[in-house]
């Protein structure tokens, strides 16, 4: 008998409160619009200084878009299987246990999606400000210990983007799922521009001095603290599992939107940044802020830069609608289970939305908004997320085992080889991220254990609650 906390996750998920109103087109949409945002246009002078030259960035490009697909095959599979609101939050439930399908998704609730928020906002932010340089004066800084902070115009802009985007997804799923096939179009339009100009356009960069060689241990840790922003830049290739429940013929679609997605974006981001190298001298990635307009600019000058950068920062908003919409499912589903607070579960009446779960994710984004920079924000965000990506690669094998009979419209290509791979790579990912961070990585760790508490003090209230028939019963 399987774990039965997926099921009132189901029985939500299933209610006619949400609705089945993404098609192949918006799904695959959804996929695309929410991975290419902020991360491809801005990440490239991080995993310069990282990984010291250009051979190893482009390599560390290719390792992370295998990673990213091995990890993408694996959620097809569970995505296929089990297509509910919640997605993660429903695999662990039922495939490792209750609490580890709660601590994700409190983690994601409490700091997962409020950080990505925040993240988008203020890559958003970066964009406007190669417009508007004085969005980069500081206000204030403070000195607390080690540690200074900067306060400016960019922190509470980034935290007015994120509430004005979270009322815009009061609006239904269709209406959502229609403005990522158009936003999304744009930003892949946006990247093959970068793509054809430096192909055809730049003069192959002459300028570049050859590093000297690095030991072999020297560029592994350097390949893996340059894959951190890369898996922020493949950030949200997850999130249309959380949208489970709102896809149509969720076990040909999701699979299908997953994968198309994925290898759309792949060859993209791969292109693209073989387009910075040749268009710029490594030393100039290495130190810009904004390296996508910095390329347009030393083709087409200032103004076609300026264009760019508008159709990025559009880019930027897109993909906070896009993960607004898709991971606040998880904190509904949540609290439909009665694992959160009730008022999370609230959906609007008119647009069928969850109104509840965007209140307080957009509530908590706008309080981190204001707290760090765009990497200091994703380094944070980063750390988080992937441990619970591993994890659920634990909960795939364990589902194969435990519930061989579960109907699989699709299983993982290359099982068990593949999932392994993203495992061995998540498993490597986190603990070079907290070495490198662990300040910020200690804090994230610390806020998932802190959902211990209320993990225990819910679980009785939901017991209680499908006593009385409220909800159902969430464990066997």
């Amino acid at each position: 008998m399987p774990n039965d906390l997926s099921q009132p996750a189901s029985r939500a998920e299933a209610s006619p409160e949400l609705v089945r109103g993404l098609g192949p087109w918006q799904a695959t949409a959804v996929v695309v619009s929410t991975i290419i945002g902020t991360g491809v246009f801005l990440v490239a002078s991080a995993m310069a200084r990282a990984a010291g030259s250009t051979e190893l960035v482009l390599v560390t490009w290719l390792i992370g878009s295998v990673v990213v697909l091995c990890g993408t095959l694996c959620l097809a599979e569970l995505g296929a299987a089990l297509p509910a609101a919640g997605g993660q939050y429903v695999y662990l439930s039922r495939g490792l246990g209750p609490l580890w399908g709660y601590l994700f998704g409190w983690m994601n609730s409490i700091l997962g999606t409020p950080a990505a928020m925040a993240t988008v906002a203020a890559g958003f932010v970066r964009f406007a400000s190669y417009l508007f340089p004085q969005l980069d004066s500081p206000w204030l800084t403070l000195h607390l210990g080690p540690f200074t902070f900067t306060v400016g115009t960019a922190q509470p802009l980034a935290a007015l983007i994120v509430l004005s985007l979270t009322a815009l997804n009061y609006l239904s799923v269709r209406v959502g799922g229609a403005l990522q096939v158009i936003l999304g179009s744009l930003k892949a339009a946006a990247i093959l521009v970068i793509i054809l100009a430096g192909a055809f356009w730049a003069a192959p960069s002459a300028r570049m001095a050859a590093p000297a060689a690095m030991p072999h241990a020297l560029a592994m840790g350097g390949i893996l603290t340059a894959l951190v922003p890369v898996m922020w830049a493949y950030n949200g290739f997850q999130n249309l599992n959380y949208l489970g429940g709102e896809v149509r013929d969720p076990g040909k679609n999701i699979p299908l939107a997953l994968l198309c997605g994925i290898l759309i974006v792949a060859v993209l981001y791969v292109l693209v940044n073989a387009a910075y190298f040749h268009a710029l001298p490594f030393s100039q990635v290495a130190s810009s802020q904004h390296v996508a307009s910095d390329v347009v600019q030393s083709l087409f000058g200032r103004s076609g830069a300026a264009w760019l950068t508008l159709a990025m920062g559009i880019s930027a908003l897109a993909t906070l609608h896009a993960v607004i919409m898709s991971e606040s499912r998880v904190t509904y589903a949540m609290s439909r289970a009665g694992l959160f607070f009730r008022f999370a579960g609230r959906v609007q009446p008119r647009y069928r939305s969850p109104e509840g779960a965007l209140l307080i994710l957009g509530a908590l984004s706008a309080l981190i908004s204001l707290t760090g920079t765009f990497e200091q924000l994703y380094s944070l965000y980063i750390f988080a997320i992937w441990i619970f990506l591993a994890l659920t690669v634990v909960a795939l094998f364990r589902l194969r085992a435990t519930e061989p009979d579960l109907p699989r419209a699709y299983r993982v290509w290359g099982y068990p080889w593949t999932p392994l791979l993203f495992l061995i790579a998540a498993l490597a990912l986190t603990v070079n991220l907290w070495m490198e961070q662990p300040v910020r990585s200690s804090l994230g760790l610390l806020v998932i254990l802190a959902g211990l508490p209320g993990y225990y003090a819910w679980a009785g209230r939901s017991r209680l609650a499908a006593a009385r028939g409220r909800v159902a019963q969430p464990y066997p």
